[in-house]
């Protein structure tokens, strides 16, 4: 899959690589009375959120008033940043009080102009800042980070996206908390057709998880955390993303689906459908210049976004009394489960 001196680097298997679909997991004892029980949370720097799922930031996903919701509900997400003023975005959330407050930004001196305008108001809170890019593993990406170290200290950083163990490990050791991995792996995205440059998800987040920095001497304390962004068609993707290694998992269309997501409704053959599109698409970017994404008319589910959510705990609990897990047991007893090639 890599070659030269950059796969023996890396220690890239040249195995098949694997997306969600072509694995499945294997089933373990379980002592649990009631799939009810278990408990899908997921610890994030000291704050506790109901799921290890994230609507994907994108406009056509999540907008504020999600945003706001998700986090009065005690939902872990991100905000896209298209269209949008970052700092419009935090005096608001500041002015109403949001439990969490997760947006995201680019790497442009405007963003930069940005952030130094939160940085000038002490009174603002920033919990989590996405840097948002196509191709992570860049210098820019390097400068923003520092950028964002320097004027917002307290403000934890998810960069992304990359697909490779030194990416995750070079933009940890630049600055960023959290690394999201997924490149060309959306299904409104064009890019593994447009460049060839792509990694299926499962094998992805099974390469870039369990990382530390290479600056460590040991493996003491908790791995790099990452993301798994892209390639979620099933509930039951997520569960798979959890045994790969991902410590949250970001999924795009399940949730334009959604009967009150973003997304542009309309009816395809007297069927409602939801119009879902790539952060990289002309309809995104108001333009057709280097375009890596596609608009998709994708059937609605019929579901709002609470009972997406409901429905997605629900599997969650699930697959973890399938894992062998019981009412005591952590989103960790996905570590110990096994899979198999289909």
């Amino acid at each position: 899959m890599y070659g030269g001196n950059e796969a023996k680097k890396m220690k890239i298997s040249t195995d098949k690589a694997l997306a969600y679909k072509d694995i499945c997991l294997v089933p373990n004892y379980t002592e649990c009375y009631s799939r009810s029980d278990c408990k899908t949370s997921v610890n994030l720097f000291g704050k506790q959120y109901k799921l290890p799922i994230i609507p994907a930031n994108m406009k056509s996903v999540i907008d504020m008033r999600l945003a706001k919701w998700m986090s009065e509900n005690d939902y872990f997400y991100i905000m896209h940043r298209f269209d949008r003023k970052l700092s419009d975005d935090v005096i608001l959330a500041n002015s109403e009080d949001w439990k969490t407050i997760s947006l995201s930004t680019g790497i442009k001196m405007s963003d930069k102009t940005e952030v130094l305008k939160i940085s000038k108001n002490s009174n603002l809170r920033l919990d989590f800042l996405t840097i948002d890019i196509a191709h992570a593993h860049c210098q820019r990406m390097k400068c923003m980070i520092k950028y964002i170290k320097e004027h917002l200290p307290n403000t934890k950083i998810i960069a992304g996206n990359v697909s490779t163990p030194t990416a995750v490990r070079d933009l940890y050791r630049w600055g960023a908390d959290i690394v999201k991995i997924g490149i060309g792996q959306g299904s409104p995205c064009t890019t593994k057709y447009k460049t060839g440059f792509t990694m299926p998800m499962f094998t992805a987040t099974k390469i870039c998880s369990n990382l530390y920095a290479e600056d460590f001497n040991n493996t003491e304390g908790a791995p790099i955390p990452i993301i798994a962004d892209g390639g979620i068609e099933h509930n039951g993707d997520i569960a798979k993303a959890l045994v790969a290694g991902a410590t949250m998992v970001m999924a795009g269309g399940i949730f334009a689906a959604c009967t009150d997501s973003p997304a542009i409704s309309s009816i395809v053959n007297n069927v409602p459908h939801k119009a879902y599109f790539g952060s990289a698409s002309a309809e995104n970017k108001g333009h057709k210049n280097h375009i890596e994404g596609k608009l998709t008319n994708i059937c609605s589910n019929s579901m709002s976004y609470e009972e997406k959510l409901t429905e997605i705990t629900q599997d969650i609990q699930s697959a973890i009394s399938y894992a062998g897990g019981n009412a005591d047991s952590t989103l960790d007893i996905f570590k110990d489960v096994s899979y198999m090639e289909v």
